[in-house]
C-alpha cells in the first residue's frame, strides 16, 4: 500500500491508484485547516469513481482527515450520471474519466451537471477541442466525444455535458516530436444570461491581435439563452491555434456580468486570452501545458514501444504527474533538453498495459 499525506493532487492519486490496481492511504488531509478533511469535490469524485468501478473500497475516517482507497475493476456502463456540485467545473471530473475509460469493462456514456465553465478548471471547451485530439493520437478514434448541453457559469452552475469514450484493448505508442508551424488558430467566445455584445467585443479584440501574426484566425459567437444557459450569468473565450502537424495548443479566459465593474472589460478579457495563447506557442512543444499529464500517463499505459512527445515548460503539476507515474507504475522517463527551442523531449518505454476487464474484443 502506498501512503500519502496532504491533499495535494488528490486526483492524481487517486487515477494512479485505479490503473494500476495499488492500494492507497492518505493521512493529514487538512488536518490544521479550520475545516479540515476532505472538501465536497473529492468527495464527489470518489462517488464517480465508485459509479464507473466494481469492487471498490473507500474508508474515510470520522474527521475526513484519512483515507483508504483499495482499487476496484473500471466498468463503465451506459445512462449515467452525475452532479459534480459548484466547487470545481465538470472538467475536473471529466479528466478523470478520460484517463480511466479507454480501459474500462464497457464504453463508457455519462451525462454530468454542474459548471462548464469557470477559472479554476480548464473548460469543457478546451477539453473537446485540445485534450481529444491528443488522445486519439493513442489510438482512440471512433465514439469519443463530449458534447455541451447546456453552459453553466459559476457560482450557480447549471451546466450539463454528456460525455461519450470507447474502450480499446490497448493503446498505440506515439511519436509526437514534430511541432511543426501555426497553420490556423480558431476559437468560441460564449456568453450566458448575457448580452450576446460581451461575446462579441471579446471576440473582435482578441481577434483583431491574433491577426497580426496570421491571417487565418476564425472565433465563432456562441450565445446560450433560457433554459440552456444556466443559472449564472457570465461569459469567456477559447482559443485553439493549430500547427501542420495536427499538433493543438489551447488558451482560454472567463469573465462575469460584474467583469465591468471590477475593472476588466471584455476587451480586457480578449487581449488577456490572445496573449496567453501567444505565450503558449511561444513555449512551444507538441502538447500545450494543460495536458502534459495526460499524455505521459498514456505514454506510460502504451505497449512495449517507446514513445516520445515534445513539450514546452513544463508545469509543476506535470513534474508532481511524474513522481506519481514512479511510485505507482515503477516508469522514469528519459529527459533531453532542446536548446534550439527551449523544448524538452520525453522518452518512455510503455509497460504494455492491457484492457483486463474485457477477456477477449
Amino acid at each position: 500500500m502506498l501512503k500519502y499525506q496532504g491533499c495535494t493532487h488528490f486526483r492524481q492519486r487517486i487515477i494512479c491508484a485505479t490503473l494500476s490496481g495499488r492500494p492507497i492511504k492518505i493521512t493529514n488531509i487538512r488536518d490544521e485547516d479550520e475545516k479540515p478533511g476532505l472538501r465536497d469535490f473529492e468527495a464527489s469524485f470518489l462517488r464517480l469513481i465508485d459509479k464507473v468501478t466494481n469492487g471498490s473500497k473507500i474508508e474515510i475516517n470520522t474527521t475526513g482527515t484519512a483515507l483508504t482507497y483499495i482499487p476496484g475493476i473500471i466498468m463503465g456502463g451506459k445512462s449515467l450520471t452525475h452532479e459534480c456540485g459548484q466547487s470545481r467545473g465538470i472538467s475536473y471530473f471529466v479528466e478523470g474519466l478520460l484517463c480511466l475509460g479507454p480501459f474500462a469493462k464497457a464504453a463508457i456514456d455519462i451525462t454530468l451537471t454542474g459548471i462548464t465553465n469557470n477559472d479554476l478548471d480548464l473548460t469543457i471547451d478546451t477539453l473537446r477541442t485540445t485534450t481529444l485530439p491528443i488522445i486519439r493520437k493513442f489510438g482512440l478514434e471512433e465514439g469519443l466525444s463530449i458534447k455541451v448541453l447546456k453552459r453553466g457559469a459559476p457560482p450557480n452552475g447549471g451546466g450539463m455535458v454528456n460525455f461519450k469514450c470507447p474502450i480499446v484493448p490497448q493503446l498505440r505508442a506515439v511519436q509526437l516530436v514534430d511541432e511543426g508551424k501555426i497553420r490556423r488558430i480558431r476559437g468560441i467566445a460564449y456568453a450566458t444570461r448575457v448580452s450576446p455584445q460581451f461575446s462579441n467585443r471579446v471576440l473582435d479584440t482578441a481577434k483583431g491581435l491574433l491577426l497580426e501574426f496570421t491571417p487565418d484566425v476564425y472565433i465563432s459567437s456562441d450565445h446560450y439563452r433560457g433554459t440552456e444557459s444556466g443559472l449564472s450569468p457570465g461569459y469567456g473565450l477559447t482559443l485553439v491555434a493549430e500547427t501542420t502537424t495536427g499538433c493543438c495548443l489551447s488558451a482560454e479566459c472567463m469573465g462575469s456580468s460584474s467583469g465591468i465593474d471590477s475593472g476588466e472589460s471584455p476587451e480586457d478579457l480578449g487581449k488577456k486570452t490572445a496573449l496567453a495563447l501567444l505565450e503558449e506557442i511561444l513555449n512551444g512543444g507538441c502538447v500545450d501545458s494543460h495536458n502534459q499529464s495526460l499524455a505521459l500517463l498514456f505514454m506510460v499505459l502504451c505497449p512495449e514501444d517507446i514513445s516520445k512527445i515534445r513539450l514546452g515548460k513544463i508545469t509543476e503539476y506535470t513534474m508532481e504527474y511524474l513522481r506519481h507515474l514512479r511510485d505507482f507504475f515503477g516508469v522514469t522517463f528519459k529527459i533531453e533538453p532542446d536548446q534550439d527551442s527551449k523544448t524538452v523531449i520525453f522518452t518512455c518505454l510503455g509497460i504494455g498495459f492491457k484492457n483486463m476487464a474485457r477477456s477477449t474484443f
